[in-house]
């Protein structure tokens, strides 16, 4: 027997080696379908537990939990803390020899919930229901976003039942703010910066592309809010007495809001779009290879019609946006009743692009409100304030952060997609996603790239009521996990 055959024998003694060699991704599926009931336990255990940031004691369940969970799976665990802020739960994986930290971030607090909009009233007690022939589970925080932590724990197992070696140092960075504006992230991460250091930050955060495609983002864009508040009389007033006399802030409001954008949603206010920086022909080249969906979405939305001025949505999330997510005055429904109320309020959504601060984008809006014959208060305006000015607007300003991007053109974003691409393809590469993410603040403490992988459906009801996960994506999320954990 000769020396070739000597060494095939031993290889094909020695499991894994070449063609039988197992990936990443089909050993995670395997482990998967062999231990469904097991993961789906595990899963619904963790959504049980209220997430919601005004219910502190909660969070700190949430936390401790989720090291438990981490410890049972070997990796070394810890929460990460500062005064007045939820901690961070750190794991992590030392490698022998590697030559790369990859760290994974997500975060399980969760939007606030009102119970009875939702379906069965128990946002916390997770709901298995059939949607259009697909098992879906139904609860806060399902898909945003404690299905991308179950995903990369599941893929985990996955790994180490199949005697998958790391290739790289892991670390688990999950944040229990990112619904409340991650207010102390960056603050946290550099109280703990010797631990927190890594090559890249993969953001497992926000739902895959509309044609269900696994899909990679290298950006994000940035938020910060406005809450304005218009003032009619000291009191509510009977409408019929008062009538064409008393100004009714709820139709100032309504008129200082409509002349912000015109009937395309193209933003009116001056300069709102200055200094937006333009797409590199890559990223132009991504967008024009991703999917279109735009009819397909219209169809499920019930939309008549879109702004935008015939671009793709893909095309828009490039931009900023102004949004109204919510007005008050007065009352509606059985309660309404015949009155001129005594104030008008809504809460202004700002989300930017790169080459747009949010401190400037602010300043942009109040400005137009004071170029619309507004005195602008930035407190409750007494009576010698209400009665000495026309018209007047209390703007109350919530912080912010900027959008982030990283290149699609870098050695690591190469290889974060061929690693996702060896478990999944097509991959769609977006140079950003609509949603926004803390990246500014974790390139600052951490001096890293962030690379976004999102898993779940878009069609989640994420920030919303009955939010949900598709089962499906998170079986696939767990294989999109083992392959970016396995690599190199």
């Amino acid at each position: 027997m000769n020396a070739w055959s000597v060494g095939l024998l031993l290889c094909l003694a020695a499991w894994p080696c070449l063609g039988q060699q197992q990936t990443p991704a089909k050993a995670a599926a395997e482990w998967r379908k062999q231990h469904e009931a097991v993961i789906l336990q595990e899963f619904t255990t963790l959504l049980a537990i209220p997430n919601v940031a005004a219910d502190k004691a909660n969070l700190q369940r949430n936390a401790e939990a989720l090291v438990t969970m981490l410890t049972a799976r070997h990796v070394a665990a810890q929460l990460l803390t500062i005064p007045d802020a939820p901690p961070l739960v750190f794991g992590e994986i030392k490698t022998a020899g590697a030559k790369r930290t990859i760290v994974f971030y997500a975060h399980y607090d969760g939007q606030p919930v009102t119970p009875s909009d939702w379906e069965g009233g128990e946002p916390f007690k997770p709901v298995f229901r059939e949607v259009n022939g697909e098992q879906r589970i139904y609860a806060r925080s399902a898909s945003d976003d404690k299905a991308a932590i179950m995903a990369q724990l599941t893929a985990l197992d996955a790994l180490q039942d199949a005697h998958i070696p790391l290739r790289a140092n892991i670390k688990f960075i999950w944040e229990g703010e990112e619904e409340a504006g991650s207010p102390h992230l960056e603050a946290l991460l550099r109280a703990h910066h010797d631990l927190i250091q890594g090559d890249v930050y993969l953001i497992c955060d926000g739902p895959v592309d509309q044609s269900r495609q696994q899909t990679i983002a290298f950006g994000a864009r940035g938020d910060t809010h406005l809450e304005i508040t218009v003032y009619g009389p000291r009191r509510e007033l009977h409408s019929g007495h008062y009538g064409n006399w008393a100004p009714n802030p709820a139709l100032m409001l309504a008129q200082l809001l409509a002349g912000m954008k015109d009937s395309e949603g193209h933003v009116l206010i001056p300069h709102f779009y200055d200094g937006v920086a333009g797409l590199n022909e890559t990223e132009k080249r991504a967008i024009a290879e991703a999917p279109v969906n735009d009819s397909a979405l219209r169809e499920e939305l019930w939309l008549g019609h879109v702004e935008g001025g015939g671009k793709r949505l893909l095309e828009l999330l490039n931009l900023p946006t102004l949004n109204i997510n919510g007005m008050s005055a007065g009352r509606t429904g059985p309660r309404a009743n015949n009155v001129i109320p005594a104030t008008a309020m809504a809460d202004l959504d700002l989300r930017l692009v790169v080459g747009v601060d949010w401190r400037v984008q602010q300043q942009r809006v109040i400005d137009y409100v004071s170029a619309q014959g507004y005195t602008v208060v930035d407190h409750e305006p007494n009576q010698e304030t209400l009665l000495k000015n026309a018209k007047v607007a209390f703007v109350k300003r919530d912080s912010g952060y900027n959008a982030v991007k990283t290149s699609m053109d870098l050695p690591i974003s190469e290889d974060v997609i061929q690693a996702v691409q060896s478990a999944h393809k097509p991959v769609i590469k977006l140079p950003t996603i609509g949603g926004s993410v803390p990246l500014e603040g974790i390139g600052r403490a951490a001096g890293t790239h962030t690379i976004t992988i999102p898993i779940a459906n878009h069609d989640n009801n994420q920030h919303s009521s009955n939010e949900n996960i598709r089962v499906q994506n998170l079986w696939d999320g767990i294989e999109t996990m083992a392959a970016l954990l396995a690599m190199q």
